[in-house]
């Protein structure tokens, strides 16, 4: 026997004001292997022209979270799922999602919120490439004009994409309807409800039908969010394909002749992470040094100096907009390939920022927090921490930006003498053992340049800052020597930086396919 749709009548109608559950409570996790897992797109039930557009993208075969999390999700059952970054969780939403829209339909079908202007876009493009020119997607961002936003909705946009600020003010306008609403989604949830997004988040939530489908999706899934969550949810199924008790993780320490040496570290329950913290990438290996005051620098440009694969791009996070900024122009000003993203510019330039990074046009880049939830770009394989975030958390979204879809990645965090007490609270946060060893040293940063990079040297733009030390070394440089083919090979720093992951092109834009056995809506119309 079938099991019943709540969305099988395009035509049914919704109520205006959702009343919120009475429960507090979190609900009940489902355990995370009730069952194998689909090997194909086929068995998931999933239209044959959401798998065409799969495959164009070359993408055969679910994520665990896609696989444990669509089934419910085409049958109708609101969902929290907890998967680590760059797993598909996109994905794992968005087909089920998409199966909803009736494309006959002008109105606002489907709402995701995100914390993240960058996030928002990149969903789009995400659903975009699946489902075609037919379906109408709005993006609803700041730092952009409201008009077009406006224009898109009364276009007729079946879905909307956007941060919960703009999309509270164009509800309140009247640009936006959600009477005909019939998912929902929160993107990043433990963002989405903490204090900064909470109240807005709500007010949103109680605009929405009562019978609306609600999709919870996160990395990190402390309790508060699965209490909080099931406020706005109908008796929600909880997946989560993230260990709760045990962690992988790299550790760094020291080896014979005191050369840093890379292995693996299983922390229990006793030792393992804060709550809601969640996982590193098992693809990611992590390395961290201890730098001697004023030199931090000088590491950064030894690790930029590595040799590397063609294709291969770099991620530098900075705690501060100022500090993002003013790290990229000291690199720039030494001739390396590289932008800067930060919170004060506007998304034109944001926007910019990061397609000239996504195809590899502008290698390296310096940003703050702003890009360690939601920026996906497959082609990093090098997430430098320049200066620790403010939480564990944020540490593990930074290097969770390398590692995407199991591929191999470094993260490396470089420490300065005060950092130290703050690394060792991180620790025990994280729930790992990662002492810093020593940096080993070598050539000054104040005089070496990007010739000794495999990244291509670029000419400082007039103006560009640079500090007194290094800029007669800048006009001086010699001509750089014909290129040659890019190859991995000995590293100018410690044996365990040598080896480089093989580069790699192509990929969807967050995961992979997904599982789902339920039975497609009458509401959908892609066929």
């Amino acid at each position: 026997m079938s099991q019943p749709n709540r969305f099988a009548s395009a035509a049914a109608p919704f109520p205006t004001q959702r009343e919120a559950p009475a429960q507090t409570a979190a609900p009940a996790l489902t355990p995370a292997t009730s069952g194998p897992d689909a090997e194909s797109f086929e068995a998931l039930g999933v239209n044959p022209r959401f798998i065409q557009a799969l495959e164009r993208q070359g993408i055969t075969a679910p994520t665990p979270i896609q696989a444990r999390a669509i089934p419910p999700l085409l049958a109708g059952r609101d969902v929290i799922g907890q998967s680590r970054t760059g797993s598909g969780k996109t994905i794992a939403f968005g087909l089920p999602l998409l199966e909803r829209i009736d494309l006959r339909q002008r109105q606002t079908q489907a709402l995701i919120l995100t914390p993240t202007r960058e996030l928002a876009t990149q969903i789009a493009d995400v659903l975009q490439s699946l489902a075609g020119p037919g379906l109408r997607i709005a993006q609803l961002i700041g730092g952009r004009a409201m008009g077009p936003q406006r224009e898109a909705l009364a276009a007729g946009a079946q879905i909307a994409v956007g941060a919960p600020g703009r999309v509270y003010d164009l509800l309140g306008q009247g640009a936006l309807h959600l009477d005909a609403l019939r998912v929902v989604v929160l993107d990043e949830a433990d963002e989405m409800l903490d204090v900064g997004f909470a109240p807005t988040v709500e007010r949103i939530l109680a605009k929405t039908p009562a019978n609306r489908q609600m999709a919870l999706f996160t990395a990190t899934l402390p309790t508060w969010v699965t209490k909080l969550a099931a406020r706005f949810s109908h008796d929600p199924i909880v997946v989560s394909v993230v260990p709760p008790t045990t962690r992988q993780a790299s550790v760094v320490g020291a080896g014979r002749n005191g050369r840093p040496t890379v292995g693996n570290s299983n922390a229990s329950a006793d030792g393992g992470p804060a709550d809601g913290v969640g996982q590193a990438p098992a693809a990611i290996t992590q390395k961290v040094y201890m730098t001697q005051e004023g030199g931090r620098f000088d590491a950064l440009m030894m690790l930029l100096n590595q040799p590397r694969e063609m294709g291969e791009t770099t991620l530098i996070f900075a705690r501060t907009k100022h500090g993002a900024r003013k790290l990229a122009k000291l690199l720039e000003a030494r001739g390396y390939p590289v932008a800067a993203l930060q919170g004060n510019m506007s998304q034109n330039a944001r926007d910019r920022v990061v397609a000239a990074f996504r195809t590899g046009e502008t290698p390296i880049l310096v940003a703050t927090n702003v890009a360690a939830r939601g920026l996906d770009v497959t082609t990093i394989t090098m997430v430098i921490n320049y200066e620790l975030p403010e939480s564990a958390a944020l540490f593990n979204h930074r290097i969770g930006r390398t590692g995407r879809m199991d591929r191999p990645g470094e993260a490396i965090t470089l420490l300065a003498p005060e950092d130290a007490p703050t690394w060792r609270r991180m620790q025990q946060d994280l729930g790992v053992s990662l002492p810093p060893i020593p940096w080993p040293g070598g050539q000054n940063g104040s005089q070496a340049t990007a010739n000794g990079s495999a990244y291509p040297r670029v000419t400082p733009p007039a103006g560009s800052f640079a500090p007194a030390a290094a800029s007669a070394p800048i006009r001086q440089a010699s001509p750089r020597p014909a290129p040659q083919p890019m190859r991995s090979g000995p590293a100018v720093i410690p044996t365990t930086l040598a080896s480089r992951p093989v580069g790699f092109t192509g990929g969807s834009a967050r995961g992979r396919g997904s599982r789902g056995g339920g039975r497609r809506p009458q509401g959908s119309r892609w066929e």
